[in-house]
C-alpha cells in the first residue's frame, strides 16, 4: 500500500511538475465562503483559486487525477457543482458539512457523475457520521484537522491524534471499507511533527490518502522551477521509500511512534500555552 498523496495547487506548470513526479491529485480549492472567518487567526492556506483554474490545470496534467474542493452548501451549490464537474473535475469534495442531510443534497447534486469526498471537519459531521456511512455513493472521506482541532476548541491540529479522536473516527471508516485520509504530511524530516511520525500514523491506521502541504514546498516563497522540480522529485521519491520500509516494521514500531508523537503534541502545546 502506498498512500494517495495530493498537492494544492491552481499554477499549471506546479501542477505539471507535481504530476510527473508522483504526485496522485492535484487539488484546486475552491472554498472561499466562510474559512478566512474560521481561519484568520491562524497560519493556514487560504487559496484563491476560481472555475477556470480547472480547465488550465485539467489541460496540464496527465497521469493524476484532478480534486475539486467546492464551496460548503448554499443557495447556488447545485449550479456550482454542475459547473466543476462540466470543466473536468475527476472527484468533488464537500467541506464543512454538519448533518446527514448535507450529505445527502450533496451527493445527490453531483448524481453519480464523478468520486464524491466529504470532508470531515465539524463537530456535527463526526455525530452523523454512523448515519451517513449508510448513504449510497460516499466514495471517500478526508478528517480535516485544522477546522475539526478549531472547532473542538484545541491549540494545535495533531492533538486530534494523540487524544484519540483520529483513532475513533478512523476505526469506524475501516470498519466500513471506506476510503479515506486525514490532513497533511511535510517534508519526511520537516514540519514541526515530522513527516516521518505523521506517515507511520496513517500507516497505523490504514489511512489511504494524505495532502503534501504548504511545508512540503511552498510555492508562494519558492519560485524556481527547476527548486520545485527537485522537491518534488526528491520528495515524493524518499516518500515512497520510507513506505517500502514501514510495510516490514513489527506492530511495535508503530505503536512506540504512536506514544512518540503524542509527547511531542504534548510538548507543542505546552510550549502554545506558556506563550499566553
Amino acid at each position: 500500500m502506498s498512500l494517495n498523496l495530493m498537492y494544492i495547487t491552481n499554477n499549471p506548470e506546479v501542477a505539471k511538475i507535481a504530476d510527473r513526479n508522483g504526485v496522485d491529485r492535484i487539488f484546486i480549492d475552491l472554498e472561499t465562503r466562510g474559512k478566512a472567518e474560521r481561519q484568520g487567526h491562524i497560519d493556514s492556506v487560504k487559496s484563491h483559486h476560481n472555475l477556470t483554474d480547472i480547465d488550465i490545470v485539467k489541460g496540464q496534467i496527465e497521469r493524476a487525477s484532478l480534486l475539486v474542493r467546492c464551496n460548503p452548501l448554499y443557495e447556488g451549490s447545485r449550479k456550482e457543482i454542475d459547473e466543476i464537474i462540466s470543466r473536468g473535475a475527476d472527484i468533488v469534495m464537500l467541506p464543512m458539512w454538519k448533518t446527514t442531510d448535507d450529505a445527502r443534497r450533496f451527493i445527490d447534486y453531483v448524481g453519480g457523475r464523478v468520486r464524491t469526498m466529504l470532508l470531515l471537519e465539524t463537530i456535527g459531521a463526526e455525530k452523523s457520521l454512523d448515519e451517513v456511512l449508510n448513504l449510497d455513493s460516499i466514495d471517500e472521506i478526508h478528517i480535516g484537522l485544522n477546522d475539526l482541532h478549531l472547532d473542538y476548541g484545541l491549540s494545535f491540529l495533531f492533538e486530534l491524534l494523540a487524544n484519540g479522536k483520529v483513532d475513533e473516527i478512523t476505526a469506524k471508516l475501516r470498519n466500513r471499507g471506506v476510503f479515506f485520509g486525514f490532513g497533511g504530511i511535510a517534508t519526511l524530516d520537516g514540519g514541526l511533527i515530522s513527516g516521518r511520525n505523521i506517515i507511520a500514523e496513517h500507516y497505523r491506521l490504514g489511512s489511504q490518502m494524505a495532502i503534501l502541504s504548504r511545508a512540503f514546498c511552498d510555492t508562494s516563497k519558492i519560485k524556481d522551477p527547476g527548486e520545485i522540480e527537485r522537491i518534488f522529485s526528491d520528495g515524493v521519491k524518499g516518500i515512497r521509500q520510507f513506505e517500502k520500509e514501514l510495510c516490514c516494521l513489527p506492530v511495535s514500531y508503530f505503536e512506540e511512534n504512536h506514544l512518540t508523537v503524542c509527547r511531542k503534541v504534548n510538548e507543542i502545546v505546552d510550549r502554545k500555552r506558556n506563550k499566553e
